[in-house]
């Protein structure tokens, strides 16, 4: 498992990546940067990785998930719940891959607005 830092406006975030194909596409393209959107307690953003649904793809996931969205090409950070969400479970718009978790409290992104500045990059060490 390879380990990233994600860093949106006041928030950096270690996290781990899984040994998916989608993620190792993830971890070759890093440094990414963009801007990142809220749906309810997401963020996402388009990333210039293409993937495919991987056949463990799911539209529920759990908080602090990392998923990728083939639709959108967008990284998904999932901290809580979202519009699609029914009662307390945390629902992405369509299956993601999954393709990670946060290695923090996954609620401090709850602080992160639409539109701020996201970098995703290799951790040190």
């Amino acid at each position: 498992m390879a380990k990233i830092r994600i860093k949106a406006g006041d928030v950096s975030m270690e996290a781990e990546l899984n040994d998916s194909p989608t993620a190792q596409k993830i971890l070759k393209a890093l440094p990414i940067e963009g801007r990142g959107s809220r749906w309810g307690d997401e963020i996402y953003f388009s990333i210039p990785v293409e993937a495919n649904l991987e056949p463990d793809a799911n539209d529920v996931v759990s908080k602090g998930t990392l998923g990728y969205w083939p639709p959108g090409t967008a990284f998904c950070i999932f901290f809580g719940r979202t519009p699609a969400s029914r009662g307390d479970e945390i629902r992405a718009a369509s299956p993601v891959n999954i393709i990670g978790k946060l290695l923090g409290d996954p609620e401090e992104f709850k602080k992160v607005k639409s539109g701020t500045k996201v970098i995703i990059e290799k951790a040190e060490g």
